[in-house]
């Protein structure tokens, strides 16, 4: 039954399998939100998430007896606790109290599509890696909204308090800018109360927006490259794993036969003695 799992698992078919079946879900989903489709089909929407989430039990099962008795090669992996929970939680009752919930997990399985198709996993891996980097963007950043925040306000306040009345207002203000929505007319109606208030937005457009986001940039793409770098690590070392045994088990099929031509070697020089 291992053996059997471990070809199923191993068999590019299987994860396309998934794959289709995640974007079924999806569709259906979708389809849902349809009051004529629902009132129509809903008997068939219904009956189309079951099957889905029987196979996808039937798939856990397989994995996990692929692996056994390793359960840590299963339990052992983020993205199959991912899948697992998800499927845990899919055997939410979609009655009472608990049907808002089951309709959540239910988009839950959309996200599936990340743990199964290998580069999504890649792209995943790589934001969780550039947290750390970020947050030190994320504090410089912090220090320059405080900074423009406070001269925003002591600036504007008077002149137009619906945008810069408060220091909080000031802080939204800036989150507009920053996303270049329609900043050019904050810093219009500022220039009414001074032809030189354009240095105060070109000023914090360039640091806020091309510096700083050019650094999260630089930072994911620099911890992109390390992702893939140990992924090629952790290939190779799956590789040799399955290869040394291999290699072993071919060096001692050669012993034998170099034995069995020993044998029938002796046994030839041994029956030509006795004949003479």
């Amino acid at each position: 039954m291992k053996a059997f799992c471990q070809r199923i698992v191993g068999m590019p078919y299987f994860d396309h399998f998934i794959i289709a079946l995640i974007l079924l879900n999806s569709l259906v989903l979708g389809l849902e939100t349809s009051s004529f489709l629902t009132s129509h089909f809903e008997n068939w929407f219904y009956w189309i998430h079951k099957i889905i989430l029987a196979f996808f039990i039937i798939e856990a099962l397989i994995k996990i007896t692929a692996v056994a008795p390793q359960w840590n090669r299963y339990f052992g992996n983020g993205w199959n606790l991912f899948d697992f929970s998800i499927i845990i939680l899919s055997l939410i009752p979609m009655t009472g109290q608990f049907a808002m919930i089951a309709r959540l997990v239910r988009l839950l399985r959309i996200l599936r599509l990340v743990s199964t198709i290998p580069e999504l996993r890649l792209i995943v891996t790589t934001l969780i890696r550039s947290i750390p980097s970020m947050g030190h963007i994320l504090v410089l950043s912090g220090i320059l909204f405080y900074i423009y925040g406070i001269l925003g306000y002591h600036l504007f306040h008077q002149h137009d308090p619906e945008l810069w009345g408060s220091f909080g207002l000031s802080l939204l203000t800036l989150f507009r800018v920053i996303t270049l929505e329609d900043w050019t007319d904050v810093m219009y109606v500022a220039m009414e109360l001074s032809p030189w208030a354009w240095t105060y937005f070109v000023s914090f457009v360039i640091i806020g927006t091309f510096v700083v986001i050019n650094l999260f940039i630089a930072v994911v793409l620099n911890n992109l490259q390390d992702a893939k770098a140990a992924q090629e690590i952790k290939t190779e070392r799956e590789l040799t794993i399955t290869k040394e045994p291999e290699s072993e088990l071919t060096h001692l099929l050669d012993q034998i036969k170099a034995t069995q031509q020993k044998m029938l070697e002796l046994q030839t020089e041994l029956e030509k003695k006795l004949k003479t």
